[in-house]
């Protein structure tokens, strides 16, 4: 259960009657890391082993490999096809146990992959991309024999030209079980609950319609195992969710899409969703195709028509008007704390100190790296301001103010990696919201097909019932268990050679990064 400070016998004071006989019990995830495994036969690998026609089936090189690549099952004379993705390439032959010069036949032959040329993109790359498949398959790090570069893409800017100083040995020797990676996220002591996560950050907003259900079921139930949150977006909120309440973030965005006095009741956060820095000035888009019936009675439209929700909130044109936003919100839930999501503009510091003063918990900036593929590419790389940028501002005005310890400062929109995450709180954020990189450890292969109904090859960001049985719920729980894991396994490695006790204590420490352009001081 989330750390919160109302129990069930609490809730009965603060919800109405009619959402308590609503109400059902509440489903607990165990926080189990076990191996979930690729759900394709031949997963996409750095390298590809070839087996010629010389091969003598003598088993040498399954003797010799440590990684498991060949496989011959009991009984059967020959191998299976290899499982080149557990393959660490040409790096073995330093290991003794190269499997291509210790073949008696010379029958082996280990190339690269030509797909590594093209799978990814400058930010997130290959490696990134089969790094993080590693990750929610293990629930560990990457070993380091497989050479994968993913704490860091190639787009040449941002968090990609930003590196930690780490100091030779740890200046006080922390024990690693006992680094706190939680986060508070109700600082301003108004008497509604606290609520505290395990970890610092939660799942993105990603609607009923945008992604299957099964994808959102997944995010909910890591959620749970995490003790943190998943947001339903803005496409209304689904019965299956109910099970996990306390664990959701519900979404009011300007086309209040599902938005009922019900679903606002179930859940602990409500998020008003302002602009998303995929698209600011442009309001959120579901194009008719993914506008099944399912979709279209979750969010009361009209069957196989494109939804475009309005940039703005035609009710709020003022500080003052998103009080009385604020305010609404929570008469009709008194137990809720309220997030305010912006895009980042010029002014963003301005936004975030408005926000505060209107009454918000948490002040939820999106940068313009985030997004699915859906999002115009036109909207995502020239609009909005990059996060890296946004948050020292937001987190200097606020302190300037005096508001930063009233306030938690969540950043969002190109956090990819655990590294990504511990810049974003030393430039001076609370803590992150994660989309893509949940959707990578399903499988995702950043083909940017995300607004066709049936354009997702592997049943992720997809409407269509055919293709969304392509995942069970179970598997996809597991694989975002394991990747937020091995993120903490990470952060926690950070902070220890920083010598901290908690995540907290990294916030706002840009003296502990360096930027690439301008100091050398510290190898790459």
């Amino acid at each position: 259960m989330a750390s919160f400070s109302a129990n069930e016998s609490d809730l009965k004071n603060l919800l109405p009657v009619n959402t308590l006989k609503t109400r059902v019990p509440q489903v607990q995830v165990e926080r189990r890391i076990v191996p979930a495994p690729s759900r394709y036969r031949n997963e996409i690998s750095k390298y590809i082993l070839r087996r010629s026609h010389e091969c003598i089936q003598c088993g040498r090189c399954a003797q010799s490999c440590a990684h498991g690549v060949h496989v011959r099952k009991e009984g059967y004379k020959y191998f299976c096809e290899p499982r080149s993705y557990l393959c660490i390439g040409p790096a073995c032959e330093k290991l003794n146990h190269y499997c291509v010069t210790g073949c008696p036949e010379s029958a082996l032959q280990i190339i690269e992959n030509p797909m590594m040329k093209v799978l990814g993109d400058y930010r997130w790359t290959a490696d990134m991309i089969l790094a993080t498949w590693r990750m929610a398959e293990t629930g560990a790090v990457p070993p380091a024999e497989y050479g994968y570069e993913y704490d860091c893409g190639n787009s040449g800017g941002g968090f990609d030209k930003l590196r930690f100083k780490f100091p030779a040995k740890p200046p006080v020797n922390v024990p690693r079980d006992q680094i706190d990676t939680g986060i508070e996220l109700n600082r301003r002591g108004d008497g509604r609950p606290s609520i505290r996560i395990d970890v610092p950050w939660y799942g993105g907003g990603m609607s009923f319609g945008s992604v299957s259900n099964v994808t959102q079921l997944s995010k909910a139930r890591c959620a749970v195992a995490w003790n943190t949150f998943t947001c339903t977006g803005e496409g209304g909120y689904m019965e299956r969710m109910r099970p996990y309440d306390d664990h959701v973030i519900t979404q009011v965005a300007t086309g209040l899409f599902g938005v009922r006095e019900e679903t606002i009741q179930r859940v602990p956060i409500v998020e008003f969703k302002y602009a998303q820095g995929a698209k600011p000035g442009l309001g959120g888009h579901l194009l008719g195709d993914k506008n099944t019936p399912a979709v279209a009675r979750m969010r009361e439209a009209v069957l196989g028509i494109s939804l475009f929700s309005p940039f703005p909130f035609h009710s709020v044109y003022s500080i003052e008007d998103h009080m009385k936003h604020i305010d609404w919100i929570k008469h009709v839930n008194k137990r809720a704390l309220i997030s305010t999501k912006v895009s980042t503009p010029t002014d963003v510091d301005m936004v975030a100190v408005g926000s505060y003063a209107a009454g918000t918990h948490i002040i939820h900036i999106d940068g313009g790296y985030g997004g699915t593929g859906a999002a115009p590419d036109i909207a995502k790389k020239n609009i909005a301001m990059p996060i890296e940028y946004a948050v020292g501002r937001v987190h200097k005005f606020l302190t300037d103010e005096g508001a930063r310890d009233k306030v938690t400062l969540i950043a969002s929109g190109g956090v990819r990696t655990a590294h990504d995450v511990a810049k974003a709180i030393a430039l001076g954020a609370d803590g992150v919201v994660i989309g893509t990189a949940e959707l990578v450890a399903l499988g995702c292969l950043r083909c940017t097909r995300c607004e066709s109904g049936r354009g997702c090859p592997r049943g992720i960001a997809t409407t269509d019932p055919e293709l969304s049985a392509k995942m069970t719920i179970d598997w996809g729980t597991q694989r975002m268990i394991n990747m937020y894991n091995a993120w903490r396994e990470q952060l926690v490695d950070i902070l220890w050679r920083f010598g901290m006790r908690s995540v907290s204590e990294l916030r706002g420490r840009t003296d502990l990064l360096m930027h690439l352009d301008y100091t050398n001081d510290v190898e790459r």
